[in-house]
């Protein structure tokens, strides 16, 4: 068994990729003073931030993300490109009501908000990136700039 998940929350993204640039809380787990004790749980939470798991591919002509977000309509979704090529998808799942005559028995799904950066390449093409939100799976797509093939040029050899 690996340290590295336990240190870090059990998460599966890579620690050593460049590219991925989670948010990594190194006082999860430690209680706090009474000052923040009125902090909702969803602005301490940062599972809730990295928690939300997005797929990254590249194929010849794009880098493409895919982001399981169900539940959510793509208005609750921004996709965003900041400086330093960026790429950030953020959002949030609202609670659901309580009602005070309902009994929980068990909450699994997640609710808050959630944020995922990545870091493009240079070979990116920025003012092309799309979005689309279908059946709750965001896919985001990113063209590529085409690689420019070295141009070879025979020379004849005299003698």
């Amino acid at each position: 068994m690996s340290v590295i998940p336990s240190v870090f929350g059990g998460r599966r993204s890579n620690i050593f990729d460049p590219f991925s640039l989670d948010v990594w809380d190194p006082f999860e787990g430690f209680s706090f003073p009474s000052a923040l004790a009125n902090v909702p749980s969803s602005a301490r939470d940062t599972t809730a931030f990295a928690g939300t798991r997005i797929d990254w591919k590249e194929t010849p002509e794009a880098h493409v993300f895919k982001a399981d977000l169900p539940g959510l309509k793509k208005e609750e979704v921004k996709v965003e490109v900041e400086e330093g090529r960026v790429l950030q998808i953020s959002g949030e799942r609202s609670r659901e009501q309580e009602e005070k005559s309902d009994k929980w028995h068990r909450v699994e799904r997640s609710s808050g908000k959630f944020l995922r950066r990545f870091r493009l390449p240079e070979n990116a093409k920025m003012e092309q990136i799309r979005a689309n939100m279908e059946n709750g799976v965001l896919t985001v797509t990113v063209p590529k700039e085409e690689e420019k093939k070295p141009e070879v040029k025979s020379i004849d050899i005299s003698g």
